[in-house]
Order: C-alpha cells, then sequence, then structure tokens
C-alpha cells in the first residue's frame, strides 16, 4: 500500500469521495459532502492523500487541514472496505501532520458511525470536546489524538 497526494479534484479522488459520501448516507442519512471544501486541502499545512493497492488501484483517501495553531483536522478518512488502506492512510497523514509540525489532530464523526468510531479507538484517538461546526450537535463524536 502507497500513500500519495493527489489532487482532490482528480478523477481517483473524485471516486472515493463519491464511494464515501454513499457509504456515510446509508450509515447516517447525510452524506458529510457539505462539511468538506476541496479549496482547504490544497494551501500550507494541508494535503489529501490516496492510497494505492499493490496493482495501482486508488483504494483510499484522506485529509488535513489546518484548524487552530498546533492542531490540524482529520477529513473525509475512507478505505473502500476489504481494502486494509484505512491503516496506512491513518500513519500517513499523522506522519504529514507531524512534518508539518502540528502537535494534535482532532476530527468528528457520527456517533451512529461505529466502524469509524472503533477504527479510530483502535489508532488511540480519544474523545473530546465538541468543535466548530460540530459544537452543540449531539449526533457529532469529536475525537482527537496528541502526537508527541
Amino acid at each position: 500500500m502507497v500513500c500519495a497526494p493527489l489532487d482532490p479534484d482528480s478523477l481517483d479522488a473524485r471516486a472515493l469521495i463519491a464511494e464515501l459520501d454513499a457509504a456515510l448516507a446509508a450509515i447516517c442519512g447525510d452524506s458529510g459532502a457539505g462539511s468538506f471544501d476541496p479549496a482547504d486541502v490544497r494551501g500550507p499545512g494541508s494535503v489529501f492523500l490516496v492510497a494505492r493497492d499493490a496493482q495501482g488501484s486508488a483504494v483510499g483517501c484522506g485529509a488535513l487541514r489546518p484548524l487552530a495553531p498546533g492542531v490540524a483536522e482529520l477529513k473525509r478518512m475512507y478505505a473502500r472496505p476489504g481494502s486494509g488502506a484505512g491503516p496506512c492512510l491513518l500513519a500517513a497523514l499523522e506522519a504529514q501532520a507531524a512534518a508539518f509540525g502540528y502537535r494534535e489532530l482532532w476530527l468528528s464523526t457520527r456517533r451512529v458511525n461505529l466502524r469509524a468510531l472503533g477504527f479510530y479507538e483502535r489508532g488511540a484517538y480519544a474523545p473530546i470536546a465538541a468543535y466548530g461546526q460540530y459544537a452543540g450537535r449531539a449526533e457529532s463524536a469529536c475525537l482527537g489524538k496528541r502526537l508527541d
């Protein structure tokens, strides 16, 4: 598995984001597409990564964007079921965040998304106070991890 930067408007990225949108809509009733702007992951301190399998097929994606001093937000994390791309993507995003100088990573997912909650728990993410647009939203689970 190889994870490398790619423009979020590329064909492979768009296909993966469409799969993510469909999966989230089925789980949560909302694709979450409204909380992602590709421009947010094109500037300094941000990146959009795509995971490719041994055959070169795009099988997962994830992004970082600056959120607050020392803090980046994980966005649009998706691994095609059965691909094994999730751990590779998360490790690559954490390494990139550290290289950018971030000390923490934050994210939000829906409480009903048990698969995502379990994945992040296995990655040592813990509950944090709701932030930004997620504050006051009971359906949102905000998680964070220190990168030291």
